[in-house]
């Protein structure tokens, strides 16, 4: 039980800024079976923010892009730096030069337009889901970060090195997918009893949302033959801008 908090702890870590007690020792070898956990943590915090946001009366279009800014700090631009290298990469001709591309930590013109194009879908989603922002705002945290959690499992990751190594050798599977994938059950759970949501509304969520979590980490897998660090971010960003402008349909 130590090790599995110490592991969360160390998830924690790595993948936001919020502050941990150190009680625990971290753990990191197996810090990505919690990735859909950290998401649901990290869409508690949004959706507190935006509970407050909401009760100053700060109007929808600023408070959508307060809460954009809330969600790059809380994970320290980690997804969105990748979001800009992958795209700098796949912006080029020559396939085998895509990963040299990528290492460079300069930000090219393809990524900074990535990179706004992925805060702009956010920013106009959200100030435009009216009803359920707080559950919406969870379940895109954690479903993009199940997607991620897919993509280390079922691709190759094509450099020899890298931050994003050690997450695909220490992944023991099937097990940390399965105890991954719970997560759903408890949001399926929140929908129905706490939010009274239909049946229908609950299955087109879950639907739309695994749907558009594991095409993006089959995209890129396609475009580049595996994954890097920088496209496990790419596909957490996308994940989550694509799949709030799915529930702008279903929550407007």
């Amino acid at each position: 039980m130590k090790k599995l908090i110490s592991s969360f702890f160390g998830a924690i870590v790595f993948y936001t800024i919020i502050p941990v007690s150190d009680f625990f020792p971290l753990e990191f070898n197996k810090i990505a079976r919690w990735l859909p956990y950290i998401g649901i943590l990290l869409g508690c915090f949004l959706a507190l923010i935006a509970k407050f946001f909401t009760l100053i009366d700060i109007p929808s279009l600023t408070k959508a892009v307060l809460i954009v800014c809330c969600w790059i700090f809380l994970t320290g631009g980690l997804h969105l730096d990748g979001v800009m290298d992958t795209a700098d990469g796949l912006g080029v001709q020559n396939p085998e030069k895509r990963l040299e591309v990528m290492r460079d930590s300069n930000s090219g013109a393809f990524g900074v337009m990535a990179g706004i194009m992925v805060i702009a879908l956010k920013i106009a989603s959200i100030s435009e889901i009216n009803h359920y922002l707080w559950i919406s705002l969870i379940i895109t945290a954690s479903y993009a970060r199940w997607g991620q959690l897919m993509a280390i499992a079922l691709y190759p990751y094509v450099r020899k090195e890298g931050k994003g190594v050690f997450l695909k050798e220490n992944l023991n599977l099937p097990i940390d997918v399965i105890f991954s994938s719970l997560f759903m059950i408890i949001l399926i759970i929140t929908q129905y009893f706490f939010l009274n949501q239909t049946l229908t509304v609950i299955s087109l969520t879950l639907l739309i949302s695994i749907i558009i979590s594991l095409f993006m980490g089959w995209w890129f897998n396609k475009q580049l033959g595996g994954h890097t660090g920088d496209t496990y971010g790419a596909t957490v960003e996308w994940s989550e801008a694509l799949i709030l402008c799915a529930l702008t349909v279903l929550n407007h």
